[in-house]
């Protein structure tokens, strides 16, 4: 048999193909397989992994907008309230300073009377002071003479008989 003959090489090419063909199928056939199959479960599992962690990015996302929602609304109600006791506010210290005012016009008016009442009281005094005086100097005046008190007296009598 020749081996260099192209008949004989495709034999021995056969064989040898076949050899290492059953060669590989037992011994690295099913490691390769096994790589492959590993493989291959690692990335589905990858991909269940990320389409896993897509829906909890939509779950926080749709719990991040129910969260700010409801602190929008709260921030709403705030901004509310406070508007409302500042308005309060406002009134009760509008309502404060008008009774203070009117409390202080009627102190004011009560002062005022008070003064015009003692005013009142001292000219009174002062017009009685000087009528006195001038009625004790006419007095004096008409009594310094004896004809002009005698007038005086029958006057004065006079005066009581029409009553």
């Amino acid at each position: 048999m020749n081996f260099t003959a192209p008949e004989s090489l495709i034999f021995w090419t056969t064989l040898i193909f076949i050899l290492f063909f059953l060669l590989m199928r037992k011994m690295a056939w099913k490691p390769i397989l096994s790589a492959v199959k590993d493989r291959e479960n690692s990335i589905k599992d990858a991909l269940l992994s990320a389409e896993n962690a897509k829906k909890e990015m939509m779950a926080l996302k749709s719990d991040n907008q129910k969260l700010l929602d409801e602190a929008r609304a709260e921030r709403d109600t705030m901004i509310k309230e406070a508007t409302a006791i500042k308005e309060k506010m406002i009134a009760d210290a509008k309502s404060e300073a008008q009774t203070q005012g009117a409390k202080m016009i009627e102190q004011a008016k009560a002062t005022i009377e008070s003064e015009k009442n003692n005013a009142v009281a001292e000219i009174k005094n002062q017009v009685s002071s000087l009528s006195l005086e001038i009625a004790e100097k006419l007095l004096k005046e008409e009594l310094s003479n004896k004809e002009s008190q005698t007038k005086l007296v029958e006057k004065m009598l006079a005066d009581v008989k029409l009553n």
